[in-house]
């Protein structure tokens, strides 16, 4: 086979500032920009390549010939960018996390020490806080590591919306809802970069799904995508500027959103005023010139055929040199933000103690207490626990692929109780040990980065001895575990619906400990959705947990014990069944061509249309009266709230209106309560959903018989829908109805305001149209 011949500059090896050059941060851009070659500009916004393990030879492109032989300066970070060291310019380090720094634990030669990071609650878990500020401040820990590792910029937060709960990377996004998304992701990303180091907000767009991810082409409608799923990353890039933004790998009506300047230029840009940096997510898009004039500014990981096609664009014309000097310039402009720019002198060494202690008190802070009959929780100090379920002793922190961590350990309910002080039935741990221990040597020694992660049986009922088990106990805690990932979707049968096994298993638990009057708690760890309706009221108490992160085992004690009274409220929907979810049928695609070439990475050419348009989640239940297992924004407490009078500052809208409502704790213990500001907008040129989610707030830590006044603003933006047919943002004429409650159903208090006449809150102009008209349900049709 033939060589292909490489530049000179592809692999030329680091060098010295050249004497007399312009050099970055001393010269202007301008100057730097006229410095570079053709081929070095051209390497600037491709880049170094990947080379994970885990992946077959040829699965992956490659990147320019050489690069996998340039130390990596982090290994195990997901990729870099080329450095022109003759000008100054060093190469920058990405790195994957969502929930904790993605790094090589043993790094090559060096077998004597392990590099660990912290793993933080999953994204899911920290929205159902609905705490921007604990949020920032798991951000502040998090961005620590990322600079203590000599990381540049951290490929995180995920914010695509739950459309669907079988979403495989759900658990790495917060919410169903733009507002809760936004929000989480802007306190995040304002955490992290307090640090000095950059985020990337991800994936830009509609990357609500797995399946066949790459060749996927997902049909919206504008107002669909305007108002739930771009809305969310609206928020994020006008509240927090992040340093860069990942493009996702679909396409959006029929364009690859890496390939859209509708979607990169002209509305995160010139619409939103995006000053950072756009990244392809890794091997993206088809076409790298198109990706260039989209306004994408760095191809990553990088391929050669990138570099070639690119140079021969600049050859003919194909590409101007002025649109290859923006994309360059802001690739400059990163680097010089960069910590690695700045000299920064990273140890690899991070706080993990403290940080850990922080991963601990977002997870218990975030935990959402479903069920609580009777007061069956707290439990009562010195309790003799029988604990079921392989979760109970082998934790699942967090979810696979990307969204990883290597920890140093992973704390499981088992050992949490532990250390609360409870004594957990002894007979049955060491069953479950023995049980984990030879299955667990069953299993494949090496995994791939997007092999889902292996499903342990659990153990058979009738071998538990449960009766004996029953009456040496005070309590059962049966834990149910679901992971997820990258790469893949869940699927209905024995993963949004309870095993056969998990069933038999919460049955015969209940049957046991009921008879001996004893209660049964039921502790879900998953990173998606499940369905409780058909076995909740067997049991007590349901604390979901979610993926909790390394401390997950002692946040879920602080909780279980009463140490942290639980305040998280849900930031997704469940529903009683799967079927209730709006066209769940379709989801999560279907394939165009079966017989068409693709690996398991690059998929197949498939299609999917979001026919449910904006009624996403508690949109569509409220709206459509189907009535959910748990609603958006349920959670209890070991307290209770009461909610005063709420109060408009006018009755008509004049520019702005707040609204303000005193929350008190009216029980007996010291409690947080989220309040939920939720819009009717009238109906006028457009339908519109029963209550959309406007505003949040949390309240500090309550003392018996305390009050806290929150106060909320809204404008016409906050209230504007958008108008297709007039390419514009309005406010319709007529009566609001604020809503302010403890849930999307659990409404306490509300009060109208008048809108006079009609705002017209921005006007754009058609972006991202779809092919062809979409079908999609309507209210006014229910």
């Amino acid at each position: 086979m033939a060589q292909t011949k490489t530049p000179a500059t592809a692999t030329a090896p680091a060098k010295a500032p050249a004497k007399g050059a312009p050099q970055l941060g001393k010269a202007s851009l301008k100057e730097v920009l006229a410095a570079l070659t053709p081929e070095e500009k051209v390497q600037l916004v491709v880049g170094m390549g990947f080379y994970p393990a885990g992946f077959p030879p040829g699965m992956l492109p490659a990147g320019n010939p050489g690069d996998d032989k340039i130390p990596e300066k982090v290994p195990g970070a997901a990729g870099r960018s080329h450095a022109v060291p003759r000008l100054g310019i060093p190469l920058l380090t990405l790195s994957d996390g969502p929930a904790g720094v993605r790094i090589d634990a043993i790094r090559g030669k060096d077998s004597t020490k392990t590099y660990y990071a912290t793993a933080f609650p999953v994204a899911t878990l920290l929205a159902s806080s609905w705490d921007t500020a604990l949020v920032h401040k798991v951000g502040v820990a998090f961005g620590s590591e990322v600079r203590d590792f000599g990381i540049d910029v951290l490929l995180a937060p995920g914010m695509n919306i739950h459309r669907n709960p079988l979403g495989g990377r759900n658990f790495e996004y917060y919410s169903e809802d733009p507002v809760v998304a936004g929000h989480m992701a802007a306190a995040f990303v304002n955490g992290i970069e307090s640090n000095g180091v950059g985020t990337s907000i991800k994936h830009f767009a509609v990357n609500n799904q797995e399946f066949n991810r790459m060749q996927l082409n997902s049909h919206v409608s504008e107002r669909a995508l305007r108002e739930i799923y771009l809305r969310g990353f609206q928020i994020a890039v006008k509240t927090s500027q992040p340093w860069t933004v990942m493009s996702s790998y679909n396409k959006v009506n029929g364009t690859y959103t890496s390939e859209s300047h509708d979607l990169l230029t002209t509305l995160l840009r010139q619409e939103w005023g995006f000053k950072g940096l756009v990244m392809t997510d890794w091997y993206g898009g088809h076409d790298a010139v198109a990706q260039l004039k989209a306004g994408n500014d760095l191809l990553m990981p990088g391929v050669y055929t990138q570099t070639q096609a690119i140079l021969g664009a600049l050859k003919s014309g194909a590409l101007t040199p002025a649109q290859l000097d923006a994309n360059v310039t802001r690739v400059l402009e990163l680097v010089l933000k960069s910590p690695t720019f700045k000299g920064h002198k990273y140890t690899s060494q991070p706080a993990l103690k403290a940080d850990a202690a922080v991963a601990r008190q977002a997870a218990a802070e975030s935990m959402v207490l479903l069920r609580n009959e009777a007061g069956a929780l707290p439990l009562a100090a010195g309790r003799k626990v029988a604990l079921f379920g392989n979760a109970s002793y082998n934790l699942i922190a967090g979810g696979t692929g990307s969204g990883d961590v290597n920890r140093a350990y992973t704390v499981s309910l088992a050992q949490g109780l532990a250390s609360a002080g409870y004594t957990a039935d002894a007979r049955l741990s060491q069953g479950y040990a023995q049980h984990l221990r030879n299955e667990k040597a069953k299993l494949p020694k090496t995994r791939g980065l997007l092999d889902p992660a292996p499903v342990i049986p659990e153990m058979a009922a009738e071998a538990l001895g449960l009766a004996q088990t029953a009456q040496a106990a005070d309590v059962a805690v049966v834990t149910l575990g679901r992971s997820a990932g990258e790469g893949g979707d869940r699927q209905e049968t024995d993963d949004f619906t309870l095993t056969a096994a998990e069933q038999a298993l919460l049955k015969q638990v209940a049957t046991a400990f009921h008879a001996q009057n004893k209660k049964v708690i039921v502790v879900i760890n998953t990173g998606g959705v499940v369905e409780m309706a058909s076995w909740r009221n067997q049991v007590d108490a349901i604390l979901l947990a979610w993926q909790p992160g390394q401390e997950g085992g002692n946040a879920m004690a602080d909780v279980l014990s009463g140490k942290t009274n639980p305040s998280g409220k849900l930031a997704t929907t469940f529903p009683v069944a799967y079927k209730d979810v709006p066209y769940s049928t379709d989801y999560p695609g279907k394939l165009l061509d079966a017989s068409a070439g693709g690996n398991s990475f690059m998929g197949k050419p498939s299609e999917n249309t979001y026919q449910e348009g904006i009624y996403v989640g508690y949109r569509y239940y409220s709206t459509f009266k189907v009535k959910p297992a748990y609603e958006f924004g349920y959670g209890l407490s070991y307290t209770t709230f009461t909610y005063g009078k709420l109060k408009l500052s006018a009755p008509t809208l004049a520019g702005k209106i707040t609204a303000s409502i005193q929350v008190t704790n009216s029980g007996k213990v010291a409690g947080k309560e989220v309040a939920q500001l939720y819009v009717h907008a009238p109906t006028g040129a457009l339908a519109k959903p029963e209550i959309e989610l406007k505003a949040f707030a949390k309240t500090g830590l309550l003392a018996p018989g305390q009050s806290q006044t929150l106060t909320f603003t809204l404008t016409a933006a906050d209230l504007a829908s958008y108008n297709t047919a007039t390419e514009s943002w309005v406010a319709d004429a007529g009566t609001y109805t604020v809503r302010v409650g403890a849930s999307s159903l659990a409404i306490k208090e509300a009060a109208t305001f008048q809108v006079p006449q009609a705002v017209t809150v921005e006007k754009s102009r058609k972006l991202l149209a779809p092919q062809a008209p979409i079908t999609e349900m309507s209210a006014a049709a229910k």
